[in-house]
């Protein structure tokens, strides 16, 4: 049985106050907050079994490794990967971009074309660019509609037999738009090209199964997961991970080092150098056995009646409009007061002890498209309640009448 009342219990930030206030955290689509079985998850390793891995003879070594590795079973379960040295810890979905961008690096010429969407987080964007002053491919961009949502038609004319590359992101950070991936990894595919897909925003939703997308690569981050920052996955298919070059050189990721050669690691560990986050790789498999455990349909469910409601709530209000108004999303609601900046709102709000993100949410080319400065969004997970989001309504309320 969903109950949130029980579940709330579990994350003990959202007790505390905020400018006398009780906390209204709806930021979530930036980094959601962290339960008490993770967070003990983390006291006791640093407790009871801090120590380096893979490399020690010595209990310590041996218990953290098994740990650690246990972890990364979890999550290749989860995510139904083929095999457990296809997921790649890394730091976070930006550094699984990366090394993938570096990886193809080695690959492409000039006239090579790279397409990502008009939806992309900047950590989806500038790697392509730098990619392509490198190797002079081409960049090109699949155009978004005034509802938030691709325009498949031009997805299908930028293909070509040119394309090698094709990176979008599952569902819009910005404005919570869930793109066809599906659609666009089949397509990809018919003319060869690779496809990377940004699960940041996805994961926490929705339980992405790898096999029966057939992606090539799939990144995200742990802390939009209700687990530590600093670390996240990637995944890859293995025949694309061992065609990749190693992304950086140290410890760990080697065979056999002589002055005259190196030789490299089987995967995973091949693009695992220097010591890990050990302690993240961990408390993230807890924070998956967390999710599991409050149930991912529950959660989808739950989040999708706060959705509707936010969304009734707040369009009841003179001069508010919505971004991103697609039929296929989920629970981010990016808005605006008219005439109002959303700086201004956003500081209101958070002297009511209400968190929300303003700005262009590291994607200007929205906002550009848009012809504004940034907006107001809301982002809800599955601890937030009704009850805060008619406390949300009531302080952008106030907001407009002490800023109009």
């Amino acid at each position: 049985m969903f109950d949130v009342d029980v579940i709330r219990k579990d994350f003990p930030i959202l007790n505390r106050e905020v400018n006398g206030k009780p906390l209204v955290y709806f930021d979530n689509a930036a980094t959601s907050q962290t339960p008490q079985q993770v967070i003990d998850v983390i006291v006791d390793y640093y407790s009871n079994y801090n120590a380096n891995i893979h490399r020690g003879v010595h209990k310590l070594s041996q218990e953290a490794t098994d740990l650690y590795e246990e972890a990364r079973q979890k999550i290749q379960k989860h995510f139904n990967a083929k095999c457990s040295h296809e997921i790649i810890f890394t730091s976070g979905t930006t550094h699984g971009i990366n090394l993938v961008a570096n990886g193809f690096s080695h690959f492409l010429k000039k006239g090579d074309e790279i397409i990502v969407s008009a939806l992309e987080h900047h950590s989806n964007i500038v790697p392509w660019q730098m990619l392509c002053e490198r190797t002079g491919a081409v960049l090109k961009v699949i155009p978004m509609n005034l509802e938030g949502e691709l325009i498949m038609s031009e997805f299908d004319n930028l293909l070509s037999k040119n394309t090698k590359l094709v990176f979008v992101n599952h569902i819009s950070n910005a404005l919570g738009t869930i793109n066809p991936v599906e659609y666009i990894i089949e397509k990809s595919h018919e003319v060869g090209a690779a496809v990377l897909i940004d699960g940041a925003q996805s994961a926490p939703h929705l339980v992405p199964d790898v096999q029966t997308l057939n992606v090539d690569f799939y990144v995200t981050s742990a802390h939009k997961m209700c687990g530590p920052t600093g670390m996240g996955i990637l995944y890859g298919k293995e025949e694309w991970l061992k065609k990749l070059p190693p992304y950086q050189g140290g410890g760990e990721m080697i065979a056999e080092v002589t002055f005259e050669k190196t030789t490299y690691a089987d995967l995973p560990h091949k693009f695992e150098a220097g010591t890990p986050n050990i302690c993240g790789g961990i408390a993230f498999g807890a924070a998956i056995d967390y999710m599991q455990s409050v149930g991912f349909d529950n959660i989808a469910t739950y989040e999708n009646e706060l959705l509707k409601y936010a969304t009734e709530k707040l369009l009841a209000i003179d001069g508010l409009k919505i971004y991103g108004t697609s039929e296929n999303k989920t629970s981010v609601i990016s808005f605006n007061l008219e005439g109002i900046h959303p700086y201004d709102v956003g500081t209101i709000l958070d002297k009511l002890g209400i968190a929300v993100r303003t700005g262009h949410h590291c994607a200007q080319p929205i906002m550009d498209f848009y012809k504004i400065p940034g907006t107001i969004r809301a982002s809800f997970a599955f601890y937030n309640t009704k009850a805060e989001i008619d406390a949300l309504v009531a302080g952008v309320k106030k907001a407009k009448m002490m800023l109009s």
